[in-house]
């Protein structure tokens, strides 16, 4: 799978690591290190992979050319093949979403950053961009937190992956010619938060969609925290600090079961001391140890790790190949008369190598 780092006239050709601050900047940074205070990164991902934060002078976060900032108003660059239209749909779906608004066409959120949290309306600005504007009084006047945005909303809409590639296969798969015809320019829509994407997992587990998200709506207003803003009350999930304190007699109100109470604090606890976040599983070094770290916790087993992975990491290999809605999905597509076997999704996936989580979200928008 390919992403920004692909394409050089997006951004710079390397990274330069500071050792005493540990952060990485663009090489045009206006600071001026030591050199034996620095290291060269080829790449983004390797800078954040070794532990090394975006500078806030350059705003080293994201590819050089992905956006542009008005201060109130921000325009996001955005590679074809992408519609916009097909992802407010898949955004539409869930009428009991609890975390954003979606109204003519935009979708409204508010994002938790640091100390700040604003809140934005996101459009389509010409074809093709996204335009994000801020609402209310909530614009940062900080540069690297718009800059923290922009990213938030890039990670969220997953635009810096070339699709390309993943069409060209696509358009010669007798399960996916369909699903790209029909939702062309659909991304695989994220879950840049780590605590959030776990815990909607765990929420999910062997109960249908439409009360996961009441489960989902119970925690986050009882737990999580709002913001007003020009009359709209705009909802964010809760911190793992604020559920890793907690007990499972205290999470009584939300009617969840006991055992998933008890993993979704133990899963709160995990991150809150350190021992499991996204660049953690990032240096696992490959999809599979991944996977394996993430199902050696509690209440985690291959389905959510999959899941995680594919919605959060952004791992293209993460196959949740016991999903039934996958299975149902490929039952609808062929019109057979009953859901494929294991060995059977293995045959009809096998040329989906690579792209096994785009496949997967594609398939299950046949039905989601």
């Amino acid at each position: 799978m390919k992403n920004s780092e692909s394409y050089p006239e997006w951004d710079a050709p390397f990274f330069i690591g500071v050792t005493t601050m540990n952060i990485y900047c663009f090489p045009w940074c206006g600071g001026q290190p030591k050199p034996d205070n620095t290291i060269r990164f080829p790449t983004r991902a390797e800078a954040e992979r070794a532990g090394f934060r975006p500078c806030k002078n350059c705003c080293s976060a994201l590819p050089h050319g992905s956006w542009e900032d008005r201060k109130r108003e921000l325009t996001l660059v955005v590679r074809e093949p992408f519609s916009f239209s097909e992802n407010m749909s898949y955004l539409s779906r869930a009428s009991n979403e609890c975390l954003f608004h979606t109204r003519d066409g935009r979708v409204y959120k508010a994002i938790p950053l640091e100390q700040e949290t604003p809140v934005v309306e996101i459009s389509v600005d010409g074809h093709p961009a996204i335009k994000v504007r801020f609402l209310g009084d909530t614009a940062p006047a900080r540069k690297w937190v718009r800059a923290a945005v922009a990213r938030y909303v890039r990670d969220w809409f997953d635009l810096d992956t070339d699709l390309a590639p993943f069409y060209e296969m696509a358009e010669t798969d007798p399960l996916l010619q369909r699903a790209v015809r029909q939702f062309h320019g659909l991304r695989n829509m994220g879950i840049p938060d780590l605590f959030e994407a776990i815990s909607w997992g765990i929420i999910g587990q062997q109960i249908n969609l439409a009360f996961a998200y009441t489960l989902k709506r119970r925690l986050v207003e009882t737990f999580g925290r709002q913001v007003v803003c020009e009359g709209e009350t705009y909802w964010i999930f809760p911190n793992p600090h604020e559920i890793a304190a907690l007990t499972v007699e205290n999470m009584d109100v939300l009617r969840m079961t006991v055992k998933k109470c008890e993993y979704l604090i133990g899963v709160a606890r995990l991150i809150t001391e350190g021992k499991l976040s996204k660049e953690l599983l990032s240096n696992a070094g490959d999809y599979k140890k991944a996977e394996k770290l993430l199902v050696g916790i509690r209440g985690i087993g291959p389905w959510t790790a999959n899941y995680v992975l594919m919605r959060c990491l952004r791992m293209p290999s993460a196959f949740p190949i016991d999903d039934v809605g996958l299975h149902n999905a490929i039952k609808y597509v062929t019109g057979a008369d009953r859901k494929p076997t294991k060995d059977e999704i293995l045959k009809l996936s096998a040329g989906w190598t690579d792209w096994e989580s785009y496949a997967t979200f594609y398939m299950w928008r046949f039905l989601y």
